[in-house]
């Protein structure tokens, strides 16, 4: 082993490391890697930011914005009502379906996408059917997973995968050439759930689940211990409020007091109006407020802000639930806002909402919310105008996980949907028939949901996940500074000690595992790019087909089963499920046995060596 490439190979160590640790952004690490490769020569400005001139990373790109389009035309959403029409009241019919639709979405947009759509469903149907969320969050996971196997555009992994072949100047593959190992995949993942969904659910753990399912007001003002802490107080003449700003007030700094609704005279009546941190206050104004953090004498209060204390019907504003909306979200991973406060962030200036409850693995925080820093996974009440809370599905740092049963949940299906569905046709017929290059095809579909207003400028820029897209740049240069420096060769030789003189399913069963263990630290694009030369230089050695070895490549980089740290897919449902760590050991591991089984045997049937 030279010393250039020891110093790739710790270099790498080092990038999966900060992977692991979680200290660094993922795509600022992927950044720095550009920067020491260059800094360091080995390599060259040009190859170092190769990955920024590769047609796939436009593809991908091309593919959020189209995944967006679908989303906000509600198309997806149509999905999950006509799931609940068809399911019933079976939980076995539910499950089934689910798979199938979660997989077949996924096979042309995220997959991390289309199951953050579908958790609210879920919640809604096991309400219905009053089973366990846990019964069909981990199914849904699994069946987001899955459907990177579906098509070629399914998953990054695909597209990186195909693009090591052009790059040896081979044909890649079809765009339903991974199609057969992911239905066999698919349809065994469905018969494996409907045995293990009962593993998931321990004696006691369906009743606590049960609590979750569709709630109410009530249920969450006595979830997050909300009673007792709202007042509604108004304006009096010559009050010092009135004129002001709330963020300019800063209530909640200086008193502990947070304005979640703000009632208004309109036409001899008060109306609600939604309330933002640059909210100017007017006379007569009623103020809804909440006490959570106050430290203060609420009668020294409001007689030192000319206020009058007014009735409150209902606990906590639940008189006001035509007007006053309430809901939970969840930090999603890689969210911007992990790690800072609602202050520093400035959460209802952002979001036009106030947060007045915050859950960490089932604890309810106390103390001033304001200063706590947030967690990936940690569940946010809000609460504000419902149009507001409504919003939040729009946002990609939040889920919004359930509207409470007060709220008429009607799912949008804006007359934009049939011009959604023709792109999303137009596009696969595209690259069906190979005329024009793939990402140009994602392109022209892309233009098309713009002219249709399926999507705006602004919306398709904010679609698209960048931090992914330069993870996948920023781990480009180590396959290229890998094979410069002998290090694929080292692979492929001791590869070759293991597996050489055996059968090739052998090998592809070697390169399989050694894609699994290596996706259990850093992500499957990563590892895809990391494995994809690997394998055409085992296929080079063995004298054989590159296909069959690629193509395990890229199914391994999807089954992604046995950690819930091991895509966001799993990390996304482990809260609504209720799940701990050892689930996904659990139900993941004999899976990932089973995919790998198959597809070892599988894959050289539809691409022979």
């Amino acid at each position: 082993m030279n010393k250039e490439l020891i110093w790739v190979v710790s270099l790498l160590l080092i990038t999966i490391l900060l992977f692991i640790s979680g200290r660094l952004r993922m795509d600022a690490i992927a950044l720095l890697v550009i920067v020491v490769f260059v800094l360091s020569g080995t390599l060259t400005l040009q190859e170092a930011t190769l990955g920024f001139s590769d047609p796939n990373v436009i593809l991908i790109a091309a593919l959020f914005v189209i995944g967006e389009g679908l989303v906000r035309t509600g198309v997806a959403l149509k999905m999950g009502e006509w799931l609940i029409k068809m399911a019933g009241s079976s939980e076995t019919k539910m499950l089934v379906l689910l798979m199938l639709t979660v997989a077949g979405l996924g096979a042309f947009m995220s997959s991390t996408g289309v199951v953050a759509i579908f958790i609210p469903v879920v919640l809604s149907v096991a309400a219905k059917m009053g089973s366990s969320p846990g019964r069909l969050m981990m199914p849904l996971s699994f069946a987001g997973l899955i459907s990177g196997m579906m098509t070629l555009v399914a998953t990054p992994p695909n597209l990186v995968v195909n693009s090591e072949l052009l790059r040896e100047g081979l044909p890649g593959f079809k765009f339903f050439d991974v199609t057969p190992v992911g239905l066999v995949a698919l349809f065994l993942g469905i018969g494996y759930m409907l045995v293990a969904r009962f593993w998931l659910v321990t004696p006691g753990k369906e009743e606590g689940s049960k609590q979750q399912l569709r709630k109410t007001f009530r249920d969450l003002i006595r979830d997050y211990k909300l009673s007792g802490r709202a007042r509604r107080l108004g304006l009096r003449a010559g009050s010092p409020l009135i004129g002001q700003r709330l963020d300019d007030l800063q209530l909640r700094e200086r008193y502990g007091i947070n304005v979640v609704g703000l009632e208004r005279w309109r036409k001899f009546r008060r109306v609600m109006v939604p309330v933002t941190g640059t909210t100017e206050l007017r006379p007569r104004d009623v103020l809804l407020i909440d006490m959570s953090a106050a430290g203060i004498d609420l009668r020294e209060f409001c007689s030192e802000q000319l206020l009058e204390p007014m009735i409150l019907r209902g606990e906590y504003f639940s008189d006001r639930a035509q007007d006053v909306g309430m809901a939970e979200a969840v930090i999603i991973p890689d969210s911007s806002l992990q790690g800072k406060t609602l202050r520093e962030i400035a959460f209802r200036s952002r979001y036009d909402v106030s947060v007045v409850g915050i859950r960490r693995r089932g604890e309810l925080l106390d103390g001033v919310l304001t200063d706590r820093p947030l967690e990936m996974g940690d569940t946010l009440l809000v609460i504000g105008d419902w149009k507001k809370v409504r919003a939040i599905r729009q946002q990609r740092e939040l889920i919004l996980l359930n509207l409470p049963a007060e709220e008429d949940d009607v799912a949008p299906a804006p007359s934009q949907a049939p011009h959604a569905i023709f792109c999303l046709v137009l596009m696969v017929a595209m690259m069906l028939t190979n005329v024009i290059p793939n990402p140009v095809a994602a392109l022209i579909a892309c233009l098309l949901m713009g002219k249709f207003r399926c999507i705006d400028m602004e919306s398709a820029y904010r679609s698209i996940h960048w931090p992914g897209l330069i993870l996948i740049v920023g781990m480009m240069p180590f396959a290229l500074a890998l094979q410069k420096t002998g290090g694929v060769a080292l692979v492929v030789d001791g590869l070759m000690e293991v597996a050489g003189g055996k059968s090739p399913h052998v090998m592809l069963l070697c390169l399989f595992v050694l894609c699994a263990t290596i996706g259990l630290f850093i992500s499957n694009t990563a590892t895809a790019v990391l494995m994809a030369p690997i394998g055409v230089a085992a296929a080079q050695q063995m004298g054989v087909s590159p296909y069959p070895f690629t193509m395990i490549v890229a199914v391994a980089a999807s089954a992604a089963f046995m950690t819930p740290v091991s895509s966001p897919v799993n990390t996304l449902v482990l809260g609504p499920g209720g799940y701990r760590f050892s689930d996904f050991v659990k139900i993941g591991v004999p899976f990932t046995l089973i995919v790998m089984v198959v597809s070892v045997l599988l894959v050289p049937l539809l691409f022979p060596f």
